[in-house]
């Protein structure tokens, strides 16, 4: 509680050792571990105690997604995240964390709403004003993006046309010469004896 973590460490260490049942003493060595960037230890932590978090489940699924998140792992970090929110669907710093990890796996219609469950929970957040600044270039991409595949569809369409008139061309003008074939007459003259004898050296 005073940001003293190294020296909460030991303390923390032999509660679990003295009472490995102690859900509180594992939630706050975790908080620890993560302070001092023994990222993989609040993991190991986390996850030891989440099947048997009681009442604490929620923050620690909070807690080990936030583990993920810092380790490089946002898929993972979605999935304890999203479990915080199961169990407590206003736990607003959940959806946050989570639409932050949904924007580093590319999900971004998902993380939009997030956001915007995130800022109906706590409309006062002093994040507001960079979270609808987010949003609106996000759902600016989309607008974009919309317009980028009308475009490319519509191209596809002009393309796909201006070749059928082509083949349709090439093929009027491929018959125009076969019917104008069918009118001419080959002339055939007589074919004139040869007398000559050959003679081969």
């Amino acid at each position: 509680m005073q940001n003293r973590p190294r020296e909460a460490l030991r303390y923390l260490e032999a509660a679990i050792s003295e009472d490995p049942a102690h859900v509180r003493a594992f939630l706050y060595l975790g908080i620890v571990y993560l302070q001092i960037d023994r990222v993989d230890d609040a993991i190991t932590t986390y996850s030891n105690i989440l099947p048997r978090g009681g009442a604490e489940t929620g923050r620690i699924a909070f807690n080990l997604g936030n583990a993920h998140f810092i380790r490089g792992d946002p898929a993972s970090a979605r999935r304890y995240f999203t479990q915080a929110i199961e169990i407590n669907p206003s736990f607003a710093p959940a959806h946050l964390n989570r639409a932050n990890a949904l924007i580093r796996t590319g999900d971004l219609a998902e993380a939009v709403a997030d956001y915007r469950a995130y800022l109906s929970l706590d409309p006062a957040s002093p994040q507001r004003d960079a979270i609808l600044r987010l949003i609106a270039f996000i759902e600016e991409e989309f607008a974009a993006e919309e317009q980028r595949r009308i475009a490319a569809e519509e191209f596809a369409r002009a393309e796909a046309e201006r070749r059928r008139l082509l083949l349709q061309e090439v093929s009027d003008s491929i018959h125009a010469v076969v019917e104008g074939s069918q009118g001419l007459s080959v002339g055939i003259g007589s074919v004139q004896d040869f007398d000559a004898e050959f003679e081969l050296e």
